[in-house]
């Protein structure tokens, strides 16, 4: 019998498995147009060329082909023409701009072989030309002028396409626009045929949509501004400060803004002339904070709220870049600073059981020994609180603070005996049918007093930050 060669046979076997469909090692082969990074296209419209070396799943290749660059990613049209993919853009190409061409993840052969490609290839097309510049410009940016006799001025860094530019140049207010270039089209000067008005802000823009003389855009949007008030002085703030009303009028307090307004105070803003009626509408706040604005003098203001602000909280407070003076002249740019209130939440002071422990140390969750007389069943705590309350919220504040069985769940409810207010800031309460436990089974009762806005507040706007909770163990004297 012929016997063959070892590596003869595994070949034949290897050719068998294939031509029986068990598996295909062949490779996709994949190339491009452009072929390199740094190629350059010759038209706008050059498509771009994706070939391979068999029929693919068109929805796979497509999926991972994308053309971007600084100014984001490129629409463009897919093609087939037998087993290469075009891409076309769709604006077409732009001159000087670099593109890049990247393929990143899997695709499938119409055979179900499978090719995992990471590509990135750069590209120009047109042209690699270096993008123009705007130098500098006149008036300059935030400049005061007067109103008459003014023209504007662009110098650009090289030669520019005139149609471009003066399409993507616009200028607030000035009416019909002139245009004349100079110096091989690197300047323009523009004049217009409306006088500027007297303090009046005006802003200029010119899109990237500018070109070069080449065909090469503007890297970027340019934008300014100027301020017709060269010779005059823009109403502004000179002071802002907490102020206290007494005896019909309002008082400064000494403190300053950032960190020193209190309960029950406002705002006054000075400026540094005469105010127009607007202003009173000019004031705003981040977060927002209702109120209103009343004259102080003819240069002042004060901002009264309807509830002082919360505790421990940035505010904003923004004076409007649309406030008026007397002759309507704008202050120009808003006006904005930041404050902290000097207002705290109110706390307790202090916890009395009596004849038993005290305490001043009062945090959110406070463990106490509570001791009551033997078979009585009776509790009784002092509480003084760091402000004082009016006499209607005395009444819900006894309502809100409950005392309840906590461990074991078995014992019985308890009840509220006996509420004396012995001052404005001191309450006495006397709760009955509590029960003590055993070295093996302490009883454990909870009294909660809540917080935050839905909790017990003194009546004057001021609320505890969180619950305060004490978990008492009731033993006997």
């Amino acid at each position: 019998m012929l016997r063959l060669p070892n590596k003869i046979a595994l070949l034949l076997c290897a050719i068998s498995f294939i031509s029986c469909g068990f598996i295909d090692l062949r490779p996709i082969d994949i190339s491009f147009v452009p072929g390199e990074s740094g190629s350059l296209l010759s038209h706008e419209d050059s498509p771009l060329i994706v070939r391979f070396n068999t029929q693919m799943v068109k929805e796979d290749a497509e999926g991972i082909v994308q053309v971007s660059s600084d100014m984001g990613v490129m629409n463009g049209d897919y093609s087939w023409r037998g087993n290469e993919l075009y891409f076309t853009p769709v604006p077409g190409w732009t001159a000087g701009v670099r593109y890049t061409l990247s393929l990143y993840g899997a695709m499938r052969s119409v055979d179900g072989r499978e090719l995992r490609i990471e590509k990135f290839i750069s590209f120009y097309a047109i042209n690699k030309n270096e993008r123009p510049f705007l130098l500098h410009h006149s008036p300059s940016d935030g400049a005061s002028v007067g109103t008459g006799d003014i023209s504007f001025e662009f110098h650009f860094s090289r030669s520019m396409d005139r149609l471009t530019v003066e399409s993507a140049l616009s200028i607030e207010g000035i009416g019909n626009k002139t245009f004349e270039w100079l110096s091989d089209d690197t300047i323009l000067k523009v004049s217009h045929d409306r006088a500027l008005s007297p303090w009046t802000s005006y802003r200029w823009n010119l899109k990237d949509s500018a070109k070069s003389g080449d065909g090469v855009p503007l890297p970027k949007t340019y934008s300014g501004y100027f301020t017709t008030n060269l010779d005059q002085i823009l109403p502004k703030v000179e002071n802002v400060f907490p102020v206290l009303f007494a005896n019909g009028n309002w008082y400064p307090t000494g403190a300053d803004i950032e960190t020193g307004l209190g309960p029950n105070e406002g705002i006054a803003v000075e400026f540094n002339k005469a105010m127009g009626e607007n202003v009173l509408r000019s004031v705003r706040f981040e977060p927002s904070l209702a109120g209103r604005a009343e004259m102080l003098s003819e240069n002042s203001i004060v901002y009264i709220f309807n509830k002082d602000p919360e505790p421990e909280t940035t505010y904003a407070m923004i004076i409007s870049a649309e406030t008026k003076d007397a002759e309507g002249l704008k202050i120009g740019d808003d006006y904005r600073i930041n404050f902290i209130p000097d207002i705290p939440y109110f706390n307790i002071l202090s916890f009395s059981i009596s004849g038993g422990c005290h305490t001043e140390n009062i945090s959110s969750h406070n463990e106490l020994p509570a001791r009551i007389a033997q078979g009585t069943g009776v509790l009784i705590f002092y509480m003084r609180f760091s402000l004082l309350f009016t006499t209607e919220e005395k009444q819900k504040t006894v309502q809100k603070i409950i005392l309840s069985p906590f461990f074991p769940r078995t014992m019985p409810p308890v009840a509220l005996q006996y509420v004396n207010w012995i001052s404005d800031d001191r309450l006495e309460m006397h709760w009955e049918s509590l029960t003590t436990g055993k070295t093996e089974e302490p009883h454990f009762f909870r009294l909660t007093i809540p917080g935050g806005k839905n909790g017990i507040t003194n009546g004057m706007g001021m609320y505890m930050k969180d619950d305060i909770i004490f978990m008492l163990e009731v033993v006997n004297e």
